[in-house]
């Protein structure tokens, strides 16, 4: 009995048996979804690319079925995962060129037995760089190109290229403390792909630096700690992989994609089903549905992260204020708070936008003013508790003044729960954004934005589902994203898991 339940312990923990329960789970979702949509039922004919999908996410689930058993097997008798074992992993990664980021990131973390921080960034930030290249070149059967089109997809693939490298390198001569100095240019070099909007490669770059300099090893310590307990968070890394997909593709859109394709009208292709120049199929003014969907993430994120920042910068100052000096200072600003929380922030979004007009400035003007009140009651309750530890007394007594004590000591110590929240509330942000377009009273109709393509797309609910369908999705997994981020991020920072 006891050796039976060393076993279970054994595949509680280790990550590879982990991963490949979801890998299972979303790989036999995808497989159903692509077998409902396979056959189309108005027309009574098959749909042959998507039931090759359906035949790949099928496989791809049996054959991590396996691989799980094998492991299972492993871990009975070596107590580990076998060198053989992890060449299974090896035929999974190729996966990633039919979409299954689940298969395909369980396939490299089953292939090393190394899995530090770096690896697993350098393994994201190559799917990432994959998934762009895929999706930007789905546009070479578009009638023309943009004319940065080429020299774009280059880059993509020297990019690709680089992530895959360093994933190898890393996987050979990178501990979970050390990293070899000649890594140092390495790390550097990381950080300039960071201007295509991958975030993964600026975490890849710093932590390599971190580590080659060898420098602070307490800060890099608490640093690797901290990314170690959110990378074993399996939905959370995938939450955080959908982000960076999204707004490094909203980054280099301008790159590979024509504005015109979004914005203008082709009265010879009106509500044309999905093909390979329209993957996504076109709306009612001929407009390409894939094209509006990628320039409307520009859109959604810029709305989304503004309204989070905004909100949190100037509620977080007045909770930092209310919440040091109490008494008479407390009760102006809170109860100031108290009366515009009181009123429902999307009424209070439309009253602004009616008042002022509908456009990009208003609509994060209005969704911020909402949002102040709950950042300062975070930002206050937080302050309250720090205020009363030792080194804000030592630094009093040192001669410190107000504003030094509240913006240099305190509010550091205070913005972990700032941050949780902010990842929490981006995605209410991206859903206010396309419920106000959604209404009308958001971003001009005209311009490409996921709840304005839902508006049009939901008038053809049921003879072209499709419009409504795919930016319906876009805006579900965006806010599902930061949700399980926004998990993960909390239990890493939280105290209590330690």
């Amino acid at each position: 009995m006891k050796f039976i339940s060393d076993v279970k312990l054994l595949l509680k923990i280790t990550q590879e048996y982990v991963n490949a329960q979801f890998t299972i789970a979303f790989s036999a979702i995808f497989s159903l979804l692509f077998l409902l949509y396979c056959f189309n039922f108005s027309e009574g004919v098959w749909r042959p690319i998507v039931l090759v999908f359906f035949a790949i996410y099928a496989a791809t689930t049996i054959y991590v079925w396996l691989t799980s058993l094998v492991i299972k097997k492993d871990l009975a008798k070596h107590r580990e995962v076998t060198k053989r074992s992890r060449l299974l992993g090896i035929p999974l990664i190729l996966t990633v060129f039919a979409g299954n980021v689940f298969a395909a990131g369980y396939g490299f973390m089953l292939a090393s037995k190394n899995k530090t921080a770096e690896y697993t960034f350098a393994v994201y930030a190559f799917l990432t760089q994959i998934f762009i290249l895929m999706i930007s070149g789905l546009n070479i059967f578009k009638p023309y190109v943009v004319d940065t089109f080429i020299l774009a997809m280059g880059t993509f693939i020297i990019l690709a290229a680089l992530y895959l490298v360093t994933a190898i390198l890393i996987a050979r001569h990178v501990t979970v403390d050390t990293a070899p100095k000649w890594m140092l240019p390495l790390g550097i070099v990381l950080l300039i792909p960071t201007l295509t909007g991958n975030f993964f490669s600026l975490l890849l770059g710093i932590t390599l630096i971190r580590k080659a300099r060898n420098t602070d090893p307490s800060a890099v310590e608490k640093w690797q700690k901290t990314w170690n307990k959110i990378l074993r968070n399996t939905m959370a890394v995938f939450g955080l992989f959908f982000i960076v997909f999204m707004f490094s593709l909203s980054v280099v859109s301008s790159w590979t994609f024509d504005y015109d394709f979004a914005v203008e009208n082709n009265y010879a292709v009106l509500l044309q089903t999905p093909t390979l120049e329209y993957p996504l199929g076109t709306d009612n003014f001929g407009r390409d549905l894939f094209s509006r969907i990628v320039f409307g993430a520009q859109i959604s994120l810029i709305v989304g992260f503004c309204a989070t920042i905004i909100p949190a910068l100037i509620g977080g100052a007045l909770g930092a204020i209310s919440g040091y000096y109490g008494k008479n200072t407390d009760n102006i600003i809170m109860r100031a708070l108290d009366v515009l929380y009181a009123i429902p922030g999307i009424l209070l979004a439309i009253a602004i936008i009616a008042a002022f007009g509908a456009n990009t400035t208003n609509l994060i003007i209005a969704l911020s003013v909402g949002a102040i009140p709950t950042y300062a009651r975070t930002m206050r309750a937080n302050v309250m508790q720090i205020s009363n530890y030792e080194f804000v007394e030592s630094a009093r007594a040192l001669g410190a003044n107000d504003r030094s004590i509240i913006f240099r000591h305190i509010v550091p110590n205070a913005l972990a729960p700032m941050i949780v929240k902010a990842t929490l509330t981006i995605g209410g942000a991206v859903i206010s954004t396309s419920s106000l377009s959604f209404l009308g009273l958001g971003i001009e109709p005209h311009i490409p934005e996921w709840g304005n393509i839902l508006k049009v797309g939901s008038t053809y609910l049921e003879s072209h589902s499709y419009l409504a369908i795919f930016p319906g999705l876009c805006i579900m997994l965006l806010v599902l994203s930061f949700n399980f981020f926004g998990d993960g991020l909390r239990d890493a920072l939280d105290p209590k898991s330690n």
